[in-house]
């Protein structure tokens, strides 16, 4: 049986622009402990679309986990800028509590 990352890595081949599929492949990689092939992902993604408001939470969790805070806190800043311009006021709430609970 093919594990979940050979399987993303198989779709991403056909779509390789996807950043579901990347977003999805960071959290296989966060599972099994490996956050520079998450953190690769991460920043592919919002940099290609920084828009994709997904990737700012656990792209700053993974970076607070690597004791990033300054860049944590920019990640949050920047996604909670995001979800207020798209009026996604729960992805809001939960960027500015993680966001509030690292500074405090």
């Amino acid at each position: 049986m093919i594990n979940r990352i050979e399987k993303i890595n198989e779709l991403l081949i056909r779509a390789p622009h996807d950043n579901f599929l990347k977003h999805a492949l960071a959290l296989e990689y966060i599972k099994i402990g490996n956050d520079k092939e998450a953190r690769k992902l991460f920043e592919d993604i919002l940099a290609y679309d920084e828009n994709f408001l997904g990737s700012y939470y656990q792209f700053a969790k993974l970076l607070e986990r690597n004791d990033d805070t300054a860049l944590a806190l920019r990640y949050y800043e920047k996604g909670m800028e995001i979800a207020k311009q798209a009026s996604e006021n729960r992805a809001f709430n939960e960027l500015k509590t993680a966001y509030e609970e690292l500074i405090f």
